[in-house]
């Protein structure tokens, strides 16, 4: 029971330490949504404190445009 208390403590950590890298980067600054911005953020947050070893995620996506 107490290491499950450990374990969330630190995955906790680990996220708001992604969120921080995030916030410092300015990815909520305002900008438009897009699938590559917000998929960035979502693993800038995941990466967590690797974002501060030089890691840099970023995501490309191609979304299909529709027909006219």
């Amino acid at each position: 029971m107490r290491a499950r208390i450990i374990v969330g403590i630190l995955v906790v950590v680990w996220l708001v330490i992604g969120v921080a890298a995030a916030v410092q980067r300015g990815y909520f600054a305002g900008q438009p949504a897009s699938c590559a911005s917000v998929g960035t953020v979502a693993l800038r947050i995941v990466a967590g404190p690797l974002n501060y070893t030089g890691l840099n995620p970023k995501i490309a996506c191609d979304i299909p445009q529709p027909s006219q």
